[in-house]
């Protein structure tokens, strides 16, 4: 079959589905005497918004022989097996789907044709899903609290919600790639399935307007200079998002938007599934699964006003002249680096095998992963170099809390520093153990869950912190006496080198930075030297 018309009856096909016409897409992909694992893919979709769950599965079973390393087709696959009560080969394409995902926490698809990201908690989720159909609760629950130290966007509370109901024991319905995300051929080859006119016509030669597309034998015209301006495709590169529905306020910080309503994306998503907009002159959090990209449509003569108002301007990209270096400011250099997430959650696979859903891997690779969660026990997430995990009472002080946690990190518990986040804000703030004692987990926890940061006290060593900003953009490094953070970073003030320079401690390194790269959120931390 030529290439040419397998990729007219792929592209059929594809116009099909986005008008909701699944049989007539079924027709298309039918006509197609060699398929691709692509084709045969879009196929599976199809029969599954049809009911028709035996073509669905066998057409899987064609995509996962055409591509035997197709993780998204496992994903799929796993999900169809659980629907007709195969649960040992569910579970097993979950395992083979996670080894295919080769260590990796995301694999972006949309370079193949597919606009879809496979997550590896989303693996980890339906693992979860087949255990409550087996009735073994235990291990769904061990499955889940390991996907929730999985990093990847789009998330949400959905773990948090999952671990509830399976505390409940009811049975979890497993996640699918959308029904109308299938692979799409290359734009580039499908324009040239049209007919094109190789002598072309008349065009103007020489022009003072860049790419001046005038043709024909018209008198001559007056030629204005102007600007070329690439085009990008839709909201592909948008910043402006939509509210796909109605939104009110259920906690501080957060913005009540009207259905329909366009936003400025301000900041990228948080753990917690929020992310920072911009509305009418406001600052807030709003849920990331509600926002749609939107292309803004400019008119003509207006192009000056690019930026609505209460929408900010970023810092120029290079940072404001700079002091007189300050050699003493320089953090002394590390001898070995820290690991990585990727190493610290991640173990490469054997290859003779692939992995098991078993939380025995899981408490090797993070220290202290919480065994049993009761309703009077707290699990207690820590991020250190690495991430560990632990259970603990919910009346039990934060002093205790802090000796659990050194003895987890083999650290002196009087050199530890532990700091959570309040409610709708990114301001990591001290737990005050030691200037109010008595004080318990319970204040901090939220669900029968507790995040803390923790981190060595000794490059802050009888030094004062002033406030607390969070970084808006990345600022690498100009000097040794400079400090580097990532957006989203929490950075400690420690003192004002002048009006445009700040010296701040984070990660560990002490330095100085530009102060228009951060913000300063309304809580206001101030508190003696750090013991």
């Amino acid at each position: 079959m030529l290439y040419t018309e397998l990729l007219r009856l792929w592209h059929e096909a594809v116009q099909a589905v986005d008008t909701k016409d699944w049989q007539g897409a079924l027709s298309k992909l039918e006509q197609i005497s060699e398929p691709t694992s692509h084709t045969l893919f879009n196929a599976a979709s199809a029969h599954l918004v049809l009911g028709q769950l035996d073509l669905a599965l066998k057409a899987l079973d064609l995509t996962i022989a055409k591509d035997e390393r197709l993780a998204v087709g496992f994903f799929q696959r796993a999900a169809v097996m659980m629907q007709i009560d195969r649960l040992e080969e569910a579970l097993s394409d979950c395992i083979w789907a996670q080894k295919h995902m080769r260590g990796n926490m995301v694999i972006d698809y949309r370079q193949l044709g597919l606009r879809f990201k496979l997550y590896s908690w989303q693996v980890l989720y339906n693992a979860a899903a087949v255990y409550c159909r087996m009735g073994q609760w235990e291990q769904a629950r061990e499955v889940l609290l390991s996907a929730s130290q999985e990093r990847g966007g789009g998330r949400g509370g959905n773990i948090e919600v999952a671990l509830d109901s399976v505390l409940k024991e009811e049975v979890l319905a497993p996640l699918l790639v959308p029904e109308d995300v299938v692979f799409r051929p290359r734009k580039q080859d499908v324009e040239q399935l049209q007919q094109r006119d190789f002598l072309g016509k008349a065009k103007v030669i020489s022009s003072v307007i860049p790419n001046d597309d005038f043709g024909g034998f018209e008198p001559l015209r007056l030629q204005k200079p102007g600007f070329y301006e690439p085009k990008v495709d839709g909201a592909q590169d948008s910043r402006y998002m939509r509210m796909r529905m109605p939104y009110m306020a259920r906690g501080p910080g957060q913005l009540t938007i009207p259905g329909g309503a366009m936003v400025f994306l301000f900041g990228e998503e948080g753990r917690d599934g929020l992310a920072t907009v911009i509305y009418d002159g406001q600052k807030g959090l709003l849920p990331m699964s509600l926002l749609d990209p939107t292309d803004v449509k400019i008119p003509k003569g207006k192009k000056e006003n690019r930026v609505p108002s209460g929408i900010p301007l970023p810092p120029g990209l290079k940072p404001p002249s700079r002091p007189q270096a300050q050699p003493s400011l320089a953090a002394p250099p590390r001898d070995t680096p820290p690991p990585s997430y990727n190493t610290a959650t991640h173990v490469p696979l054997p290859a003779s095998e692939p992995p098991r859903y078993t939380a025995n891997a899981a408490n090797k690779q993070h220290v202290g992963v919480a065994q049993g969660t009761e309703a009077s026990s707290v699990v207690v997430k820590v991020h250190y170099t690495y991430t560990v995990a632990l259970s603990v009472p919910v009346d039990i002080p934060f002093q205790e809390v802090k000796e659990s946690i050194a003895e987890k990190l083999g650290q002196p518990a009087s050199q530890l520093r532990l700091r959570y986040k309040q409610h709708g804000s990114r301001v990591l703030i001290p737990l005050g153990e030691e200037v109010e004692p008595g004080r318990t987990v319970q204040e901090v926890a939220e669900a029968g869950r507790a995040t803390l940061w923790c981190q060595t006290e000794d490059p802050l060593d009888n030094r004062t912190i002033l406030y607390q900003m969070v970084a808006l953009y990345d600022y690498t490094a100009q000097g040794p006496e400079d400090l580097e953070f990532s957006e989203g970073d929490t950075i400690d003030v420690l003192g004002e080198v002048n009006e445009e320079w700040l010296e701040g401690h984070s990660a560990g390194h002490i330095g100085i930075f530009p102060s228009c790269f951060a913000y300063k959120e309304n809580t206001n931390i101030t508190q003696s030297p750090v013991l």
